[in-house]
């Protein structure tokens, strides 16, 4: 059985844990392959909201096996104190695994971070200031430390002792306080002795589930907007949320990938800097901000909002290869008189219909819309396609068209239940199901 591979085809924050939290009844293993806890995924069922950051939205199952796979940095006190928020709510994580070589977000890391994007002030990028950037690029530059070496306390010492006097320094030259070796070994060390019974080797994991016939789901963090290589840059994360991250992250080749969903929101979102053609600065822009509680689940930032962008979505289904998609948070539109959809930009006086791939253009670009009409009646009820009004139908039907794929699912609400299955759910076992 071929994997299912989950991406945001926006800049993040588009219902990722929900799409994954839907579809994982259906699969056996549910697989984060990038980024670390600056991302966060909220799951709502029932009653209940959990708010997610390193452990794959799956593990509110007990049947899933929830891997943190190699491609991820982890911040160890982060990860153990998310394993306790889930036993203390009763959630199961004995069968959460973390990779061996998933590399490590260190003290110095976070104080670099936060360090650097203070000094660069108002051309700061806008990061979680959770240490990711400098954990990825200690992973570069071969000098980082993986999850097993918190087991070790000689390898601790020999490499904290090469790579810290220059981490002192950077933190000096900021005004930041040196640390020192033996604290950070101690500290690695405890995280160990608490983490040691989730390491595993997770690319044969993943690779004897697929043996086995059995359904591995791969979602990623952040978006295809932000990904290092595809996005805006410098305006971007530190890792590749694409899809083809997926295979370097997850331990899994491009041949083993069966289906590559999409997940959008029904407008757009954006934490941070960059630029944002449609953004909306107005009462509009607010009210969805507000219904939406379009609010960063790892900082608390308020996001910015705008109308849905058809130019960046093209890119993104093409970079992923697309084949099905998600549509949430329709719902959040109702009772807008006019809904503007962005289907080029006007960048010095040319029509442009594909995404640029310089980020000053992209800057200076202007929105060319067309104008849906809104609904008013609410639609957290509706269950089928057929039912929603018929003006938020066209609309979906706009979308779909735009991407040039499927939208098999719209959600019109957070709870799992509140989710329209407009084709059928895009697992290979259940690819008869009747049109609904």
């Amino acid at each position: 059985m071929p994997a299912t591979v989950i991406v945001g085809l926006q800049w993040g924050d588009e219902g990722k844990g929900k799409t994954t939290d839907f579809l994982a009844e259906q699969v056996a293993m549910v697989v984060r392959y990038q980024g670390g806890d600056n991302a966060g995924h909220t799951v709502v069922t029932g009653d209940e909201v959990f708010k997610l950051h390193l452990v794959p939205s799956g593990v509110l199952y007990p049947h899933i096996t929830s891997v943190i796979g190699n491609g991820v940095v982890v911040n160890p006190a982060t990860l153990i104190a998310e394993l306790d928020m889930l036993t203390a709510r009763g959630i199961d994580v004995s069968k959460v695994k973390v990779s061996r070589s998933a590399h490590v977000i260190m003290p110095y890391h976070v104080a670099l971070d936060r360090g650097n994007e203070a000094r660069l002030g108002e051309a700061r990028v806008g990061t979680t200031g959770r240490g990711i950037g400098p954990a990825y690029g200690d992973r570069a530059w071969r000098i980082g430390l993986r999850m097993e070496d918190l087991l070790d306390r000689a390898v601790l010492t020999d490499r904290i002792s090469r790579v810290l006097p220059d981490k002192n320094l950077l933190l000096g030259a900021m005004g930041l306080a040196a640390m020192t070796v033996d604290a950070l070994v101690d500290q690695c060390l405890a995280w160990g002795r608490r983490l040691e019974g989730y390491l595993d080797d997770s690319t044969w994991l993943v690779q004897a589930a697929l043996a086995r016939g059995e359904h591995v789901l791969l979602e990623g963090a952040q978006g295809t907007l932000l990904d290092l290589d595809h996005g805006s840059y410098p305006f971007v994360t530190s890792s590749n949320p694409v899809a083809g991250g997926a295979c370097t992250g997850g331990g899994i080749g491009p041949l083993q990938v069966d289906e590559v969903m999409g997940v959008m929101k029904a407008y757009a979102t954006r934490v941070g800097s960059g630029p944002f053609p449609t953004e909306l600065r107005d009462e509009i822009g607010a009210g969805i901000a507000a219904r939406g509680h379009e609010v960063g689940t790892t900082t608390g930032r308020p996001r910015r909002v705008g109308w849905f962008d058809a130019m960046p979505l093209r890119y993104a289904v093409a970079v992923n290869s697309i084949s099905s998609i998600m549509l949430n948070k329709l719902d959040i539109l109702s009772g807008i008189p006019t809904i503007r959809l962005g289907v080029a930009y006007d960048v010095g006086g040319r029509r442009v219909e594909h995404w640029p791939s310089s980020a000053s253009a992209i800057a200076d670009a202007t929105p060319v819309y067309e104008d849906f009409p809104g609904w008013d009646a609410p639609i957290h009820d509706v269950r089928s396609l057929a039912d929603l009004p018929e003006n938020a139908r066209r609309y979906v039907t706009a979308l779909e068209e735009l991407a040039g794929v499927p939208i098999v699912l719209v959600s019109v609400g957070p709870e799992r239940t509140q989710t329209i299955e407009r084709a059928w759910r895009p697992m290979r076992h259940r690819g008869g199901m009747a049109r609904s």
